[in-house]
């Protein structure tokens, strides 16, 4: 009689377990269920957030709103990115009419005006969909992380108003708030700068490893954006001014109802007018996990994104823009792979984007879905 031999609990073990059974035409005996414990949010600290923002902190209130909102669709950000630079000859007007038709968030479409911003948040992935997953699960922090790095510059004279921007600071119940505005309401400048220039060498971790312009140039601006060629009939601040305006003081997203319907963005559902608070769209989210299982609890049922492991619900709805399968002008790739009709965007989405771990941020990388010390975040609640 063969005597079994006790040599621990693992895969070794198992596996010599599992081979004398079968020697002996025995079944091995039934394992027990794998239970998966819940995972817990873990909250980014304040310094984190600070570097996490540090690309993004000294655009213009307006875009820092709507680029926040983006965020939170790294895989529609990176469609769109593709999407502009397949179409090369396209004047303004016509880019942005045949924007608003593709399957993407209005806060996507509305940055394809702004294509060195696309560019930008399409370098890295493992910077962007840290950067909103963050904002859905931080939402607030994330805006006062804006703040902070504001200040920062603002007391070591790199921030101050210039013929591109006017900067003013507003003070409301003891809290003080800086807001970058464009100086030309119809013209817009959108900064580009060295975090180590503005802010020197940050306290702990690094800033996200993006394309800056050398430390010796430090600071400068890429071509103005004149609006009137993306938006017929701009008029500056008129009907209420742009879709996405900060709230600093409650640290979250106005949304400005008078934009949609004024520039025919059709996957905008709210009033014709007035405003409201931006809430995230897991429609547009394409199958992206969250970055945990209490963020993705709350779209559960709503064709969102789902839990790394997990896969999205029956029903699910892949948004974006079909046909995507097809190369466009440039026949380049993607940081996705290039356009997809979402069968492979969302295999890939499922398997949690394992390829964008790795990246040594803080001790833990930039992350979609967590690891200590890295960027990662979760999620905030429904309409854009």
């Amino acid at each position: 009689m063969l005597a079994t031999k006790t040599i621990g609990v693992g895969v070794a073990a198992a596996a010599t377990f599992f081979l004398l059974h079968a020697a002996f035409g025995q079944a091995p005996p039934a394992q027990p269920p794998i239970t998966v414990q819940p995972v817990t949010a873990q909250r980014l600290t304040a310094q984190q957030l600070d570097d996490l923002v540090a690309p993004i902190a000294l655009y213009p209130d307006p875009l820092v709103g709507e680029v926040l909102a983006a965020s939170t669709y790294p895989v529609e950000i990176a469609e769109a990115h593709q999407w502009v630079q397949d179409h090369p000859k396209w004047k303004a007007s016509k880019l942005m009419n045949e924007a608003k038709k593709q399957n993407w968030d209005p806060s996507v479409q509305g940055l394809v005006a702004f294509p060195q911003v696309l560019a930008q948040l399409s370098q890295d992935m493992a910077w962007t969909t840290p950067l909103g997953n963050a904002f859905l699960a931080q939402q607030s922090d994330v805006m006062q992380a804006v703040q902070r790095m504001r200040a920062k510059a603002q007391a070591s004279g790199k921030l101050q108003s210039t013929p591109q921007q006017t900067v003013t600071t507003q003070s409301q119940n003891g809290q003080n708030v800086i807001s970058i505005e464009p100086a030309n309401p119809d013209v817009w400048y959108v900064p580009n700068y060295n975090p180590l220039f503005i802010w020197g060498p940050p306290v702990y971790g690094i800033y996200p490893p993006l394309l800056y312009p050398g430390i010796d140039i430090g600071f400068g601006w890429y071509p103005g954006i004149d609006l009137d060629l993306y938006f017929g009939g701009w008029g500056g601040w008129g009907w209420g001014g742009w879709g996405w305006a900060p709230n600093w003081y409650t640290g979250g997203i106005i949304i400005n109802h008078s934009f949609f319907h004024r520039f025919g963005f059709s996957h905008f559902h709210g009033e014709p007018l007035g405003t409201s608070a931006w809430v995230h769209d897991p429609q547009h989210r394409l199958g992206m996990p969250y970055a945990n299982r209490e963020v993705a609890s709350r779209f559960a049922g709503r064709a969102g994104g789902a839990f790394p492991g997990t896969r999205p619900g029956p029903g699910a709805q892949r948004f974006g823009s079909p046909g995507f399968e097809q190369r466009g002008y440039t026949n380049n790739h993607s940081v996705f792979g290039g356009y997809h009709g979402g069968g492979e965007t969302r295999m890939q989405s499922d398997h949690g984007f394992s390829s964008m771990g790795g990246r040594g941020f803080g001790g833990g990388g930039f992350h979609g879905g967590g690891g200590g010390g890295g960027f990662h975040g979760g999620g905030g609640g429904g309409r854009r």
